[in-house]
């Protein structure tokens, strides 16, 4: 089966690179060139294209894993966009999280086109498109989903068919609050065991094994502790999935929780240059430079 990927961030490289290591046909594209998720799907044996057309010309299902509601819709429907030249009875799956309105919107049109449309957002970070063990809620047509679920399972260790379309970002959400709130605890956790003149890894250590253990906690603790804060998802992808938390909710009816993390990683995010583009784990700034102004 001819497939196509789109796409070659932090994730999307790794992705397309365990797609073709299966021994899948993928032609890849990236809109910007010299990323080096692009020499990951290519030594992983992804033949790299210079258009979404020459992507797609061949392609029976299509990957897609950009950033934001605007980069998805042009992809799809602009100009040089899939619909334009993609063979029809094609399956497009886009891994961005765009919220369930806009897949909504943008299936409606693919379908005009003889065109399948699921909606597939991962969590996981580059850990888990690295080693090909993401979760995927997928949204759309069940015979669809059907069709690719093998092909999915060479990226993702658990795939979920969460209903209709728009159904995977539903589920996608509610993983984002819940990602946002862990690393809160994560950040106030540090802080305490600092500040009992407790060594930060002990307490990752110990604590991964209760209760309050989590993949946060497993996965980007040791990276708190360290000030690493180099992106497997970038504060900026987190805030544009907080907001579209937000355009699901009530205006008079907030998630609290969800207002702090959203604050905290604003903080971080208008620090400095950097701050947009660091990993999640960097909300530990916004602590650290409370603890300064105070100081001050």
């Amino acid at each position: 089966m001819n497939t196509a990927f789109l796409g070659l961030g932090v994730m999307g490289g790794y992705m397309a690179a365990n797609l073709a290591k299966s021994g899948y046909a993928v032609n890849a594209w990236n809109r910007t060139p010299n990323r080096p998720g692009i020499e990951i799907a290519a030594s992983g044996g992804a033949n790299i294209v210079s258009t979404i057309n020459e992507a797609i010309a061949s392609a029976e299902v299509i990957f897609i894993c950009v950033g934001d509601v605007p980069d998805v819709e042009e992809v799809v429907l602009g100009k040089n966009g899939i619909v334009r030249s993609a063979k029809p009875g094609a399956i497009i799956v886009d891994f961005s999280t765009i919220g369930p309105e806009a897949v909504r919107r943008i299936t409606s049109q693919v379908q005009s086109r003889q065109l399948s449309f699921l909606d597939a957002p991962v969590s996981g970070g580059d850990i888990g498109a690295k080693n090909g063990t993401l979760t995927m809620m997928v949204g759309g047509d069940r015979n669809a989903f059907e069709t690719c679920k093998p092909i999915l399972e060479t990226m993702g260790k658990q795939i979920f068919y969460c209903g209709p379309s728009g159904s995977g970002q539903a589920v996608k959400l509610c993983n984002q609050v819940l990602c946002s709130l862990h690393m809160v605890g994560l950040c106030e956790a540090m802080l305490l065991a600092k500040r009992q003149g407790i060594d930060p890894n002990l307490m990752i250590e110990v604590c991964s094994t209760g209760a309050a253990g989590s993949w946060a906690l497993a996965n980007l603790g040791e990276k708190v502790a360290n000030s690493d804060f180099s992106p497997g998802f970038m504060i900026k992808h987190i805030l544009k999935d907080l907001r579209l938390v937000h355009d699901v909710l009530p205006s008079d009816n907030p998630l609290p929780g969800v207002e702090l993390a959203d604050k905290l990683f604003k903080i971080v995010s208008h620090l400095d240059e950097e701050g947009a583009s660091q990993g999640t784990q960097a909300m530990i700034r916004a602590y650290l430079q409370s603890v300064v102004e105070n100081a001050e």
